[in-house]
């Protein structure tokens, strides 16, 4: 019974040889783009447009979030001195209540505002940029002034067609006050990787 539990668990491989791994024959030039093996008959292509710097999930994010924290820090000091001025009483805990109240309320609102801005803003300059519309307007750069345009416009879409293009000029006013201050300062424009400046 001890020969045939042998037997059952008799490795058959011992007997066989062992096959030979020789790679001498194989030319690593044909398989060179898998082996970073360079022929030098061809030229090597870089690809110089995979990185177009930020990807659109990081610059929203990037926009919104200092877009918010700016705008509820303005805001609430805004609503720090609307809260001083309309105080109805001397009492500090009332004077503190009113304080307390215009800041939230004017932080919240104009923080809530400036991030919504700058999401529609870095979405409509991502959008330009995907269609490179800098090809046919080559020495004016067009990306930023048609994403300030396109979200005054989106912003105020819904209080009718003649607020929106308001609301868009608007918005293509800032992007060119902000371009020829840049332009008398010698800053390159957009540099900056925040909104438009």
């Amino acid at each position: 019974m001890s020969n045939q539990a042998n037997d059952e668990f008799k490795d058959e491989g011992l007997n066989k040889p062992i096959p030979s791994f020789d790679a001498s024959a194989i030319k690593l030039t044909t398989i060179a783009p898998a082996l970073g093996v360079a022929d030098d008959n061809t030229p090597d292509y870089l690809d110089y447009d995979t990185d177009k710097g930020r990807g659109i999930m990081v610059t929203m994010f990037a926009n919104a979030g200092l877009s918010y924290l700016l705008g509820t820090l303005g805001g609430g000091l805004y609503g720090l001195s609307e809260g001083l001025k309309n105080t109805p009483s001397n009492r500090f805990k009332v004077k503190l209540n009113s304080v307390l109240n215009h800041c939230s309320r004017h932080g919240s609102r104009i923080g809530n505002m400036a991030g919504c801005l700058s999401i529609f803003y870095s979405f409509y300059e991502y959008a330009a940029d995907n269609f490179e519309l800098d090809r046919y307007t080559d020495p004016v750069p067009v990306q930023q002034p048609l994403a300030a345009f396109m979200t005054g416009a989106t912003y105020k879409a819904f209080a009718g067609p003649r607020v929106a293009a308001l609301a868009g000029t608007i918005g293509l006013g800032s992007v060119g006050v902000t371009y020829g201050v840049y332009s008398v300062l010698g800053y390159k424009y957009g540099q900056k990787g925040w909104l438009f400046f």
